[in-house]
């Protein structure tokens, strides 16, 4: 039954990439059912494993003695029925209560749940070494060969849109330079953020396989999984792998010449450094940087005209806006300004998305016109204003229980998806839920840390390679969002941390 166990949880481990595709979360795959299809194989995978795991006497025998995991379930039950009392009435400008369901929002607190389940199976499970360097394998060449080679063929999905790129990587170097935004490439994943941490996460295991298994499989994980991250063209994918090579390679040193527990391998470090050097030659032409180039350049341009050059409707916007404020108060105010958001709105640097959907202006065009008079650069802060939306959703609930219980991850993905992980959950679920739910990776994270400083026998390089994986994951999660929500990524956080989890304390790893 162990072995069972193990390969089921290695296998539905691998398989997560292939569930991440686009096309299974927007029709016509996504409104077949309920629910989408692949949370749903997910919910059935983990109840199996769950099944197979507990039904063995001693699983569940230990559990009993294990006081902290009942105490976890008990408090994640009693917490999610009292989220769920709170946030079925709720008060909103929005006539459809920003779609808010009693059944989506326990099928999200299920789906929250699930990594957990996967965390203490991975954790008191038998996965030995080699089959967790297999996992870590499957995983980047899955998801790294696809973005490569569907980045070569023209037929990768937009990083920042669901249409097919324009150009592949050699257009960033031959012909008419394109946009950013025809060029950046996620494969066929939904998210190029979700991919780009978990790609950020698998980095520092992929170079420990580098440097202990050297062969040429793994040079050409590596180098496929350097390309994918370029090509993704996100912040966290491109300076992620910049990061990730810098650290490792200071983790290795100091495993050598301070822990002196593993023999420098010339031949992997040159590979190292050869990759690194011919990633850094494409990296000035990578889409991460022509974005952050480009969104300099437009915040610069508008900052220029509203300095100096104003355009002649753009003075016209502001003096009916003002001359509108002036003549009307009450019901014929807020007529005025949603007329005036109507035709007006695409003057001043607004997301369209955000006006007229996420928090549409004909429902409280009070609120834009307050944001209307903050500096462009905070009007093109997508996460500032995404954040002053749904501030301004909790102001009109007027709830004190919503800093606790949250308004729900239905109503907020709804309003927007918070791209800051961890603050996102605090909205959705409250201060307690982001604590039980995505707080519990933090928490464990810091316990294997302090387990890795105390105990010399615990600081073996592999741990040290667990530890910082994880820690990728958890920041860029909080810096670029759209990441402890999503399956794909905790899933396999859970894997790599209850691995971790498994390796303390217990027998000696090896370098």
């Amino acid at each position: 039954m162990n072995n069972k166990i193990k390969k089921s949880l290695y296998w539905f481990i691998l398989l997560q990439p292939f569930l991440d595709f686009y096309w299974f979360y927007n029709p016509p795959l996504s409104t077949i059912l309920p629910f989408t299809f692949p949370t749903i194989v997910r919910i059935l995978a983990v109840i199996i494993l769950f099944g197979m795991f507990f039904s063995q006497k001693h699983n569940w025998q230990k559990v009993g003695k294990q006081w902290w995991i009942m105490a976890y379930t008990t408090i994640l039950i009693v917490y999610s029925a009292l989220h769920i009392w709170h946030v079925k009435t709720f008060i909103s400008v929005n006539p459809n209560d920003y779609g808010y369901t009693t059944t989506g929002e326990i099928f999200y607190l299920i789906r929250m749940f699930l990594p957990v389940i996967v965390l203490y199976i991975t954790a008191n499970s038998n996965l030995e070494r080699k089959d967790f360097i297999h996992v870590i394998q499957g995983l980047v060449g899955s998801i790294s060969i696809t973005i490569v080679l569907s980045n070569l063929f023209l037929i990768s999905l937009m990083s920042y849109g669901n249409q097919f790129i324009q150009g592949n990587i050699f257009s960033w170097f031959i012909g008419k330079r394109m946009s950013y935004f025809l060029l950046a490439s996620k494969g066929f994943f939904n998210f190029a953020n979700t991919i780009s941490a978990i790609l950020f996460m698998l980095l520092p295991l992929m170079l420990y396989i580098l440097v202990t298994q050297l062969n040429l499989i793994n040079i050409a994980l590596y180098a496929f999984q350097s390309l994918a991250m370029l090509e993704l063209g996100t912040k966290v994918a491109a300076y992620g792998l910049i990061i990730a090579n810098s650290v490792f390679v200071f983790l290795y040193l100091i495993h050598h010449f301070a822990f002196k527990n593993v023999k420098i391998n010339n031949y992997a470090i040159s590979t190292i450094v050869l990759c690194t050097l011919a990633t850094s030659l494409i990296f000035p032409f990578s889409p991460a940087i022509q974005r952050g180039d480009f969104e300099e350049k437009v915040t610069e341009l508008r900052t220029q005209k509203k300095n100096h050059k104003t355009s002649h409707k753009q003075v016209d916007a502001n003096k009916i806006l003002r001359n509108g404020l002036k003549k009307y108060s009450g019901k014929k105010r807020e007529k005025f300004l949603k007329n005036f958001f109507a035709k007006y709105s695409d003057f001043y640097s607004l997301n369209s998305r955000f006006l007229k959907q996420s928090y549409s202006y004909k429902y409280d065009p009070e609120f834009w016109l307050g944001i209307i008079k903050l500096p462009i650069k905070d009007r093109m802060n997508n996460r500032l204003i995404e954040q002053k939306m749904l501030n301004q959703v909790v102001k009109t609930n007027n709830n004190k229980l919503d800093k606790w219980l949250g308004i729900s991850y239905v109503r907020e993905t709804n309003v927007f998806n918070l791209e800051r992980d961890f603050i996102a959950q605090t909205y959705s679920l409250g201060l307690i839920g982001m604590i039980i739910f995505v707080g519990i990776y933090l928490v464990i994270l810091i316990y294997a840390g302090f387990k890795w400083i105390f105990n010399f026998q615990n600081r073996s390089f592999l741990n040290s390679c667990l530890l910082t994986s994880s820690g990728f994951l958890i920041f860029s999660s909080y810096y670029s969002g759209n990441v402890m929500d999503f399956l794909t990524a905790t899933l396999i956080l859970s894997f790599i941390m209850g691995y971790l989890l498994k390796n303390l304390n217990t027998t000696k790893e090896t370098a």
